[in-house]
């Protein structure tokens, strides 16, 4: 039933995508913005990342044979670049930076993460791509591939609304607790990309999971 296929794509999508997992890590990234600036990068990057899932679910098993592209590279290229920003997050690499470039630029220039690394690899990432690709493969026909579409629409709006929110809760915590919250998410994010290199390369060699 199609009630029941919007309810399975809602529920997958809504745990590949993680909006309350993405939003603290997006606040971090975004904290030398003003609100309106972060608002404006978080409805980005949710539209830029919607643009690719919906671009997958249509033409992504044809694009990636055409390319002779297997998903796993996409989950090894994707770890690689979140470990970086990992990295940066908590040795305040980021934040050095910012601060030898404010002596340069205006204050109203901000680094925009919206399309890297908030919409790819971490909104729009190999997983989503995955979820959405078989979904897509199970819904038979257009109202069910309706279902799909309706349920990713939902979760990206929900991703938009969290990720909007978060970077004021932060900020009300102060400058110390907001430090010790973007240093634990930076560990919590480089797991998170060890894990996608890891399931990128069982998948490209074949190897059991533990």
């Amino acid at each position: 039933m199609l009630s029941e296929l919007f309810i399975s794509a809602l529920i997958t999508l809504f745990v590949v995508i993680d909006p309350p997992g993405c939003a603290p890590i997006y606040a971090g990234l975004t904290k030398n913005a003003t609100r309106a600036q972060a608002r404006t990068m978080a409805l980005r990057a949710t539209g830029i990342a919607a643009i690719i899932l919906l671009i997958f679910a249509f033409f992504g098993e044809a694009l990636l044979g055409a390319l002779h592209i297997q998903l796993d590279a996409f989950r090894i290229a994707g770890g690689l670049m979140l470990f970086f920003i990992a990295f940066e997050m908590v040795f305040e690499k980021r934040t050095q930076r910012r601060e030898e470039r404010a002596d340069k630029v205006s204050a109203s220039e901000v680094e925009d993460v919206s399309v890297f690394p908030m919409a790819m690899p971490m909104l729009a990432g190999p997983g989503a791509i995955a979820a959405v690709m078989l979904l897509m493969n199970e819904a038979k026909d257009w109202p069910a591939k309706a279902a799909v579409f309706a349920a990713l629409g939902l979760v990206l709006a929900l991703t938009a609304l969290a990720l909007v929110a978060a970077g004021p809760l932060i900020r009300l915590l102060g400058d110390k607790v907001e430090a010790v919250i973007t240093r634990l998410l930076g560990v919590l994010l480089a797991a998170l990309a060890a894990q996608y290199v890891i399931d990128g390369l069982r998948g490209a060699f074949a190897l059991p999971a533990a």
